[in-house]
């Protein structure tokens, strides 16, 4: 009889359950159910379980909903985050762990909860209006932690829009201090002085198994790191404020973040983004001091037109880095674009020749035979190196053979298959050969390291060897300057393949390079690059040539005969250039040519809608003054509109040209270019999105 029961229970009209709404589903079901107990004898305990079993199952997916909200439920019992045992000398309670949150988990507490899509000018509000949804107003203990000292407090009122904690000492008094001696009294009229107000971000909460402070720890951590890693001070005067924040800084940033985290971007681009990062805090604070001080003076003394102009060039220079942190931040423009420094592994320098004049052969072997030395003797050292008097040296590890290198040595590996944890950093003109069939020399690089081969020798050849690289963070190879000859390798990459780096060359033929999840060969401007007879294949790009944003570079020389570059995701070969220069510079031009002949002496009238005023300019975009500052005597005025008007027509050109940053499109003319010195024979196959294409910054 329950059974039959039961199936009715799961057999209700489709249309009629699905018509009913979230909130309705429940008593819907529980309605079928009163009217089925009807006709089942009373005491039936058997059955209302079973009916119990099945409301369990049909509502199953929207109690795990709820559970997985990052807002959680405070109906269950318990604590779903894990404690920390705090450092140090003093036996401070247990704190929330909550540093090791998942991307996903941040990305979803600003997307959702915190930020939405909010604009620039509202994310104060916003984050005020998320704390006071989801933290505990007061009744719960932290550790206050600064550069100096941390402290057991306990708060009894936040406020939320400036993000500060009314706090009180907890008795008894735990402190520890970093370098100085604070008393509970000393903390006391630190807490005075303060009017017993400090910042939320500074605050960690203390542990709690009840789970009732679980969301007021996650809370305090998702301000804590949006304000240490996602936010920058120059935000607030975004000029794009009518875009999503969320979309143009917060993603990008916080992808960046665990790129950074997870050891998917070179440390040498890691080092050039917190540089760029520290000068453009270091800019933006030396330009609003000025900025305040012209704001708030009535003079029009020559030193108040120097510190405009003085300013103008500062805003300038603090556009310039923020653009260079825009192009690292966008994960595409990062990979295409790359950056100018050298980074990652830096070469050791040179040696030269070893001093007592003689030249070294390194044979390499893992271990070796009578018959193997004697068909290596007669077969390459006799063959070779018979005509001069060479040193043998033996080793077991390549990598300590080309440490051991002096200028003019030859490294000769016998097979085997030698896994290397490090890097190779060739600063002298030497030699590295296999002997033996190149699938039977095989290196093969373990560990996080950075670029596998680095070299700077003036004339370095590498033949007859198979490279393999796995979880790596930057290229197999990188030719940074002189002259490298590659011939009949297999480089088998992970992240970009071979790189030749400006004013470097590099011949590579009869190679075979493929697995890159960046471009096979990235050229940069200014380098010699000759592939012959070369297979590419397998790759993010197959070719990549590079170009920059800020700095001038001859166009690079490349020659390209009998390669087959074939199966590559995007393009065969593809160009990265700037976005229509010719017409910007001719804007450039025609625009400063038409500001002379109208600044001839008499003020000038700027078109609203193409050139802002100096009032409009200075007041809405907070160039020279802050919001609703006294106005500046007439005299300042002429000035100021004369020089805002010409940064204005250069902040609009290059606002212009950021619109069309990653438009990409293919180009058969590509090997028409003059940068290409012989173009015959090469073969493209099976490339994702053709052949050849231009990618426009």
């Amino acid at each position: 009889m329950s059974e039959e029961l039961v199936g009715e229970i799961l057999e209700l009209p489709q249309t009629d359950y699905q018509k009913q709404m979230p909130g309705e589903e429940e008593e819907a079901v529980a309605q079928a159910t009163e009217i089925s107990i009807e006709s089942v004898e009373e005491g039936s305990v058997q059955f209302q379980d079973e009916v119990s079993a099945v409301k369990q199952v049909l509502f199953q997916d929207q109690d795990d909903d709820s559970s997985s909200s990052d807002y959680g439920s405070h109906d269950k019992p318990g604590t779903v985050l894990q404690r920390l045992v705090p450092e140090g000398n003093v036996l401070f309670p247990d704190i929330f762990q909550t540093n090791q949150l998942l991307f996903y988990e941040r990305f979803k507490a600003y997307q959702d909860y915190m930020l939405g899509d909010c604009r620039t000018s509202e994310v104060k509000d916003f984050t005020a209006e998320y704390l006071e949804k989801v933290l505990e107003p007061s009744g719960w203990q932290a550790v206050w932690r600064t550069d100096v000292f941390e402290v057991l407090i306990e708060v009894v009122d936040v406020e939320y829009l400036v993000l500060k904690a009314a706090v009180e000492l907890v008795t008894p008094f735990l402190c520890e201090t970093k370098g100085c001696e604070l008393t509970g009294e000393s903390m006391k009229d630190l807490l005075e002085a303060k009017e017993h107000k400090v910042p939320v971000q500074e605050l960690y909460v203390v542990y709690d198994e009840s789970g009732e402070f679980d969301q007021t720890a996650l809370a305090v951590e998702h301000v804590r790191f949006f304000y240490k890693h996602i936010w920058r001070s120059w935000d607030e005067e975004d000029e794009d404020d009518d875009f999503d924040y969320f979309v143009r800084c917060v993603e990008p940033r916080l992808r960046l973040y665990y790129d950074i985290l997870e050891d998917r971007v070179p440390s040498g681009l890691v080092a050039e983004y917190h540089c760029l990062v520290s000068q453009c805090e270091e800019k933006y604070k030396e330009f609003t001091s000025l900025r305040n001080n012209i704001s708030n003076s009535d003079s029009e003394s020559e030193l108040d037109n120097i510190s405009m102009v003085e300013g103008l060039k500062m805003y300038d220079d603090l556009e310039s880095l923020k653009r260079k942190l825009k192009i690292i931040e966008n994960p595409l423009l990062r990979y295409v674009l790359g950056y100018q420094v050298n980074s990652g592994l830096q070469s050791n320098r040179a040696k030269g020749p070893r001093p007592t004049g003689e030249r070294m052969v390194h044979v390499v072997s893992s271990s070796m035979t009578v018959s193997q030395l004697q068909t290596l003797m007669r077969d390459k050292l006799c063959a070779d190196f018979s005509g001069e008097e060479f040193e043998l040296q033996f080793h077991s590890d390549p990598l300590v053979a080309v440490n051991a290198c002096y200028e003019g040595d030859v490294v000769v590996i016998c097979p085997g298959h030698y896994s290397v944890n490090g890097s190779f950093s060739i600063p002298d003109s030497i030699e590295l050969e296999g002997f033996g069939l190149t699938d039977e020399v095989v290196i093969e690089k373990v560990g996080k390291d950075n670029i596998f081969l680095d070299i700077t020798g003036a004339n370095v050849k590498v033949s007859n060897l198979k490279f393999v690289q796995h979880d790596a963070v930057e290229g197999i190879l990188c030719v940074r300057q002189g002259k490298t000859v590659m011939e009949n390798c297999v480089l088998q990459c992970e992240t970009t393949g071979v790189t030749v780096r400006t004013s470097a060359e590099l011949f590579m033929n009869i190679c075979d390079l493929y697995g890159a999840k960046g471009a096979g060969v990235e050229i940069y401007p200014g380098s010699t690059c000759s592939l012959v007879g070369n297979g590419i294949h397998h790759c993010k790009e197959g070719i990549l040539i590079k170009d920059f944003t800020d700095e001038f570079y001859t166009m690079p020389k490349i020659t390209m005969m009998n390669n087959v570059i074939h199966n590559n995701e995007g393009y065969g070969v593809i160009l990265v250039k700037p976005a229509d220069l010719p017409r910007m510079k001719k804007t450039t031009e025609a625009g400063f040519q038409d500001e002379s002949k109208e600044n001839g002496g008499q003020k000038k009238e700027a078109d609203e809608e193409e050139v802002p005023s100096a009032e409009g300019y200075v007041e809405g975009n907070n160039l020279f003054r802050e919001p609703h500052t006294q106005e500046h005597t007439e005299g300042n005025d002429v000035i100021t509109n004369e020089l805002v008007a010409t940064s204005s027509k250069k902040s609009q050109l290059q606002k212009k040209k950021m619109i069309e940053l990653g438009l990409t499109k293919a180009d058969d003319d590509l090997m028409s270019q003059e940068m290409f010195v012989s173009i015959n024979g090469n073969h493209f196959k099976r490339n994702g999105k053709g052949s050849f294409g231009t990618f426009f910054y």
